[in-house]
């Protein structure tokens, strides 16, 4: 780094060592994200840091058409904060943030408008879970029947994993029980 510095308190100094383990905070471009780790040694490589399914999920609308590219920028850079998740509809492309309390809506609105100057509103969407769907293949014949029967609940997340969002635990179980080669996990991570 050019010019790495420590704070403490009121201080800031000049760092020229740092160990292992050490917290090193960065101006980024969005170049990296949330739990990336930086070596100048050996690659190393984790798993990253899993997506749990949400508790709350809204259709997330634009108020104020004109505003659309900042809209998209905003939503785009609070979801690499962790702030919430966002996913998109495969039938049409509407954009759902889920949440894990109801007060995060309010904090995103807030946000977009103040530091983007966007405006949002919101409507209900009754999801009981978000889901990610894991299948042997794409072309097996039960994703196919699957993304046929339940387009309708399917979605990306922003890293294009396929998304289940299941409207009731009775739905979710009956889609188990007729697709037992693919297999719906309450994380991003598997």
């Amino acid at each position: 780094f050019s010019s790495p510095n420590a704070f403490f308190a009121d201080r800031k100094e000049v760092v020229a060592t740092s160990y292992p383990g050490d917290i090193v905070g960065l101006h980024d471009t969005g170049n990296f994200k949330i739990g990336d780790t930086l070596t100048t040694g050996e690659n190393l490589h984790f798993r990253g840091i899993p997506s749990f399914s949400p508790e709350h999920f809204r259709y997330i609308n634009n108020a104020d058409p004109m505003k659309a590219k900042q809209l998209a920028k905003g939503i785009d850079q609070l979801m690499d904060e962790g702030v919430a998740q966002l996913f998109t509809l495969d039938l049409n492309g509407r954009k759902v943030i889920g949440t894990v309390g109801a007060l995060q809506f309010e904090v995103i609105q807030y946000r977009l408008e103040h530091e983007y100057g966007a405006k949002c509103s919101y409507e209900n969407l009754n999801v009981h879970k978000a889901c990610w769907v894991e299948t042997p293949e794409t072309s097996h014949p039960e994703f196919l029947d699957f993304t046929r029967v339940k387009a309708k609940f399917l979605a990306k997340d922003k890293q294009g994993q396929q998304v289940f969002l299941a409207d009731s635990a009775f739905s979710l179980q009956m889609t188990k029980d007729k697709y037992p080669a693919l297999q719906f996990h309450a994380t991003s991570e598997f």
